[in-house]
This record gives structure tokens, C-alpha cells and sequence, in this order.
């Protein structure tokens, strides 16, 4: 209980999870990139860094369009400058610049862009064009938006291939729910932990960098990382147990035993991926160094707290109840033998089955 209590605390950052694309202001001090940022922010402001390209299309007159287009744009809250407008040869499209007042990375330049794409519905009538909003920051809120939005299908995926294979394999259906709802545990309280640093800058100085939206690929990357961990882990240590569950043992010993033997492997396995990733942790780039904390304490978590605390415990609380199937799901599973019961039954017989004689 004092894990999962303790998984659970870690995990409640989670819930402020902003994902981006990190900009110049969380590259590390002293760098090129930083310097660069902070000058430009310091001259200029920091949506300097950032400006917006805005499109109008399809206007008979694409400098009038463009020039009220510009007008509306400018009175709106979080705007510093609006750009004279350009007009392509052609003569059908024009392009000016918006420069907000936050960085490109922060919450006020999301909403900002949400804002003048709300606009641009009601200026389409008036002006007689569309009007886009595009450039790198809001291409980076664009992907960013699309992939928060793909991170709860994805992790349903996984969950629920995770679920079909463990119920396929240990042929019970607490023990594979045990084992999902552990890999989302480790996984909400990583995802806590890397909001808390990296996010809300709670220690980030240790890595000498600035607090930042985190970046978009990690939730994906972490959960199909450890997730493949995880199930390894849930494997070296549970099907021992079962083994020794169907070889007779009661559900207890079965635990004590079959905890003893795959203990040691996950230790070491663990072990080797921790140092692997925590010396990313040392690197003075955004992306490497956060991908290395979230990977380091993922697997802390998911190996040492969820498979080596939880799992064993829980097993036991469950005793023979953790084996349960119901018998119409028993009959439409197949018998994938993992342990190899069927050759030892066959070997076994083999030896008992009378020699025959050659005839001379």
C-alpha cells in the first residue's frame, strides 16, 4: 500500500502535462543557442523568437485583404507588431508576420494562435479570402497538439495488446490486469516526476537548463520503452511463480520461490539499463537529457517499486485466486505452453513406455 501511495503522490504533476517542442530559451546556459535566445529577448521581447506567419488566399485584392486582416490581428490581447503584408507575384496571396509578446513554446502563444485561427472564421466573409496561421511555432504547437491527442489511443493499444498476450500466456485474468495497471502506475509517476523537473523547473538546475514544455515524442517513446521492459520484468519473476504453482506448490511458496529466482535477473537487468540511461542524464542537450531522467527513473520505478514490491505482494494477497479463468475462456485460449510441460510429459512417457527387443 505505501508503494502504490507513493507512485500515486509522485504521479499528480502528471496531471499538468504540456507537451512542445523546445525552443532556444531550454537550451543549456552558456550555450550559443541560449545566448542567442536571451539576446534577442532582451532587444526585442521574447516573441521575437517566435513571430507568426500569417496567410491570406484567394483575395481579388490580396494587399486589402491582407492589410485588414493585419488591423484585426493587431487589436487582439498578446500582440506586439503585425508586419506590412507582402504579396506574392502572382498577385493572389499575401503574407505578413505577427510578433506575440510570449516566447514560442509558452501557454500565452498557444492560445494566442487558437485565437486568431477562431478570427480568421469570421474575417473569411469580411475580407473575401482565408486566412492561415502557420510558420515553425505554430507548426511546433500543431504537432504538439497532435500528438497529446495520440497518447491516450496509443497507450490503449498497448494496454490492451498487453492485457490479450499476458492473458494468453499466464492463462489468468488477474494476473495480467495486475501486471497492466503496474506499467501505468510506473508510467503516470514518471510522467509526474518529469513534469516536476522539467516542466515546473524543480531541480532542473542540477542539469543546467531551463524549465521548458516537455517534448512531444517522450510520453510515446517512454511508454513503448518500458513497456517492453516491463512485460520482461513481469515475466522473468511471474512465470516462475506459475511454474512452480503447476508443479504443486502452494500459491505462497510459489511467490517465495519464484520471486527467489527471476528477483536476481531483473536486479541485474534493471541495474544495466539505470547506468545506461542516468549517464544520458549528464548531457547539456534538452532532449538527450530528459529522455535519460524519464527512462532512469521509469524503470527505477517499474523494477524495483511495481514488479519487486508490488507484484510479489500483491500475488500473495491474491493466493489461489490470482489463477482464476473462467472455464468458457480457458476452452477459446490456445495452449501456447510456455513452460515446455508438453515435451516433459511426452519425454516422461518415452521413459516408461516398455523397450522393444530386436528380433535377432
Amino acid at each position: 500500500m505505501a508503494a502504490v501511495l507513493g507512485l500515486g503522490i509522485v504521479a499528480l504533476p502528471a496531471l499538468d502535462l504540456r507537451l512542445g517542442l523546445p525552443d532556444g530559451s531550454a537550451a543549456a546556459e552558456g550555450s550559443t543557442e541560449r545566448e542567442a535566445y536571451d539576446l534577442l529577448s532582451d532587444a526585442f521581447g521574447p516573441g521575437f523568437n517566435g513571430p507568426l506567419t500569417v496567410v491570406v488566399d484567394g483575395a481579388e485584392d490580396p494587399e486589402r485583404a491582407a492589410a485588414e486582416a493585419g488591423e484585426a490581428i493587431s487589436g487582439m490581447d498578446g500582440v506586439v507588431a503585425v508586419s506590412p503584408a507582402t504579396v506574392n507575384q502572382a498577385g493572389d496571396t499575401a503574407v505578413f508576420h505577427v510578433v506575440p509578446a510570449s516566447g514560442p513554446s509558452s501557454v500565452e502563444t498557444q492560445d494566442l494562435v487558437t485565437a486568431i485561427r477562431d478570427r480568421a472564421e469570421g474575417l473569411r466573409d469580411d475580407i473575401g479570402a482565408s486566412i492561415s496561421v502557420t510558420g515553425q511555432t505554430a507548426l511546433n504547437i500543431d504537432i504538439s497538439t497532435t500528438m497529446t491527442d495520440a497518447l491516450l489511443p496509443y497507450l490503449a493499444v498497448v494496454v490492451l495488446l498487453a492485457l490479450a498476450l499476458l492473458t494468453l500466456v499466464f492463462r489468468s485474468v488477474l494476473v495480467p490486469l495486475k501486471a497492466v495497471l503496474g506499467f501505468l502506475l510506473s508510467i503516470a509517476a514518471t510522467f509526474g516526476a518529469v513534469v516536476a523537473v522539467f516542466q515546473w523547473g524543480w531541480g532542473v538546475e542540477a542539469f543546467d537548463l531551463a524549465a521548458a514544455p516537455i517534448l512531444s515524442l517522450v510520453p510515446i517513446l517512454v511508454i513503448g520503452v518500458i513497456f517492453g521492459l516491463a512485460m520482461d520484468y513481469e515475466f522473468f519473476l511471474v512465470t516462475r511463480m506459475r511454474e512452480e504453482h503447476v508443479h504443486g506448490a502452494g500459491p505462497r511458496e510459489a511467490v517465495v520461490v519464484g520471486f527467489g529466482h527471476g528477483a536476481r535477473v531483473v536486479t541485474a537487468a534493471a541495474a544495466i539499463m539505470i547506468s545506461v540511461f542516468a549517464a544520458s542524464m549528464l548531457s547539456d542537450d534538452f532532449i538527450i537529457a530528459i529522455l535519460g531522467f524519464a527512462f532512469t527513473v521509469a524503470i527505477l520505478f517499474d523494477a524495483f517499486v511495481v514488479r519487486m514490491t508490488i507484484v510479489p505482494a500483491v500475488m500473495a494477497l491474491l493466493g489461489e485466486r490470482a489463477w482464476w479463468l473462467p472455464r468458457w475462456l480457458d476452452r477459446l485460449l490456445p495452449n501456447v505452453d510456455i513452460e515446455g510441460e508438453s515435451l516433459r510429459r511426452n519425454l516422461e512417457a518415452a521413459d516408461r513406455r516398455p523397450v522393444e527387443k530386436a528380433a535377432v
